[in-house]
């Protein structure tokens, strides 16, 4: 990214020199929402997007919801119902291969939770002004980060949005560092989480033909890191975006989605737009699953689109240990090796994929799984 660019303004060159533009909009401390509550009418220039977010898939377009039906998979039974369970496992394992994503419905967390859950993410970003001044820091080292994009300063293009985060395990964090307003439907939304990603896990398991706790045993569901975004509405949805074409670096994802939409799987080079149900849980297959199963899961692009309406907000649950070193090796599972189907990637720790990760950004719209193949 360069540090000024020349604009051509009523004939005349005007220096612009973004890297200021991105300190002043920073040092607000106030994020997007701020700038829409002040009663914005444009987007201003460091969230426009280059040609290249909305041309790297020229043949992918929107499509309705009649011309790809996106992957519903309804829990009920799979715990009593070995029959039941054998349809679930043959469902995750096609949605697995061919999608990388599917939603689940009665999977077990009350809607009471999920309605409790959203409500405190709106009430994080309604607090007073001040209060979320004093939370707004770039400091990743801290146990809740609250900011506009984590890579702010090194991206070509900001997105419209808002997110905090807070790795809720292996090591829980104190209940007195998480935002009052909050921080009880987050303990109690985790609980949730973690017991469901612990299902889903011994699902995948099974559906990959190995045995029930084979993954869980390698502790696939042993990390986990909730991520709230606060998408506002946008008075130009065209020129931005709120979140850029990616794949997740983690081993697999559950996000909430409130009633607004924008969420998008690229499937079949078309980008097909995944239904918002308040009541179901969106579940994506991340990089480190694709490389442990030798990519007979696939860790999709998907992005979220801007939108005149507003605000949109989503809960992410991402199934990692991300930057915590730890000794764990993953590699592709011996079991699903072949002779025609030799690994196709190199041993890793976590920390190591989450830092070529972190570092490759989504500058050339590649995997960074590609890094790591043999």
């Amino acid at each position: 990214m360069a540090d000024s660019n020349i604009i051509d303004v009523a004939g005349g060159e005007v220096k612009y020199d973004r890297n200021s533009e991105l300190k002043a909009f920073d040092e607000t401390k106030l994020g997007v929402k701020g700038l829409v509550d002040s009663g914005i009418s444009k987007v201003p220039r460091i969230f426009l997007q280059p040609p290249e977010t909305f041309l790297q898939f020229p043949t992918a377009t929107a499509v309705d919801d009649t011309r790809f039906v996106f992957p519903t998979i309804d829990l009920t039974g799979y715990h009593q119902d070995p029959s039941r369970r054998r349809e679930i496992v043959d469902q995750v394992r096609q949605a697995s291969e061919s999608w990388g994503f599917f939603q689940v419905i009665n999977h077990g967390v009350p809607t009471s939770v999920l309605n409790q859950m959203l409500d405190g993410v709106h009430r994080f970003y309604n607090q007073d002004e001040e209060d979320m001044k004093k939370l707004y820091t770039r400091d990743m080292k801290k146990v809740l980060v609250y900011n506009t994009n984590f890579d702010f300063y090194n991206s070509s293009a900001a997105r419209w949005r808002d997110t905090f985060l807070c790795n809720m395990a292996p090591i829980p964090p104190k209940l007195e560092d998480l935002p009052e307003v909050c921080r009880d439907i987050m303990v109690e939304y985790t609980d949730h989480v973690m017991k469901l990603g612990s299902d889903l896990i011994e699902l995948m398991s099974e559906a990959l033909g190995l045995p029930r706790r084979h993954l869980k045993d390698m502790d696939c569901a042993e990390g986990l890191s909730i991520v709230a975004h606060y998408y506002p509405a946008c008075p130009e949805p065209d020129l931005t975006i709120g979140a850029e074409n990616h794949t997740d670096s983690d081993f697999f994802t559950v996000l909430m989605q409130d009633h607004v939409g924008g969420l998008q799987v690229l499937h079949e080079g078309h980008w097909v737009n995944v239904p918002p149900n308040p009541e179901a849980l969106v579940i994506n297959i991340g990089d480190l699953l694709q490389l442990i199963t030798n990519d007979k899961f696939r860790s999709v692009e998907h992005r979220v689109l801007a939108n005149r309406v507003g605000p949109r907000v989503s809960v992410a649950s991402f199934f990692s240990t991300g930057f915590i070193p730890t000794g764990k090796v993953y590699e592709p599972i011996k079991e699903l090796l072949t002779e025609e189907e030799p690994a196709k990637y190199r041993p890793i720790t976590v920390k190591d994929y989450s830092t070529v990760y972190k570092e490759k950004g989504n500058i050339d719209y590649t995997s960074a799984l590609l890094h790591f193949r043999i």
